[in-house]
């Protein structure tokens, strides 16, 4: 996303310089089942996914059955790169990312997994995303706990032998370091700001395909944060 994106733009609802422009957006992929499904979890879990322009990541779980939260914000830098002009510079170890919080007796984490790599990320993008380029981007896994790890790494490796993609799974699993909610105006993105140029073309694609892949676990009601 260009550095030009004004905050005070934003909440007037005009038109700003977003996330990089394109004509088209990325194509889905059936991603299979999760062989690995972990059963332990129980009470309000929370799970970090980064997945590129954090608008789409945040606009599609947000609009997923059992998720009650999911918040736009940076992880894997520090807090004094926490910030939305430091880490668009790409240098600051951050990635735009989404934190979930979610009901595991509605929807489990490897539902959220395949539902992140059918409709969200290219898990074979090294640094990038869609039309969006720099670390900042990069598709990454942060699990919350043991159970959650291993899923995630019996998943990726499920998807590298699935023949689904045609370049290998570049995907990575990153620790849990610290989660910074990003500014007010990230914040529910796509439910405010529905004509915004990059959500038209990039991310309303992705709820939509959603809606038509996995219409069990969508949901037409937003979730606000």
């Amino acid at each position: 996303m260009m550095k030009s994106f004004l905050p005070l733009l934003a909440a007037a609802g005009l038109a700003v310089a977003g996330c990089n422009q394109v004509a088209s957006a990325a194509e889905p992929v059936v991603a299979a089942p999760a062989a690995l499904k972990k059963s332990k979890e129980s009470g309000l879990k929370t799970a970090i996914f980064a997945g590129g322009c954090f608008w789409g990541v945040e606009g599609v779980f947000s609009r997923v059955k059992g998720v009650r939260s999911a918040v736009s914000g940076y992880h894997g830098g520090n807090e004094a790169t926490a910030t939305y002009d430091r880490v668009n510079s790409g240098v600051t170890g951050h990635a735009e990312a989404v934190r979930v919080t979610y009901d595991p007796s509605q929807i489990r984490y490897d539902q959220l997994l395949r539902i992140f790599f059918s409709v969200v990320a290219d898990p074979t993008l090294k640094n990038r995303q869609g039309p969006d380029r720099g670390s900042q981007y990069r598709a990454a896994l942060v699990p919350m706990s043991d159970d959650q790890r291993a899923v995630a790494a019996a998943y990726l490796k499920q998807m590298g032998r699935s023949g689904k993609w045609n370049a290998p799974i570049v995907t990575q699993l990153e620790t849990y370091k610290k989660f910074y909610p990003a500014e007010a105006y990230h914040q529910d993105f796509m439910e405010k700001n529905p004509r915004h140029s990059y959500i038209t073309r990039w991310d309303a694609p992705k709820v939509r395909a959603l809606a038509q892949m996995y219409p069990a676990v969508h949901r037409a009601t937003f979730v606000k944060d």
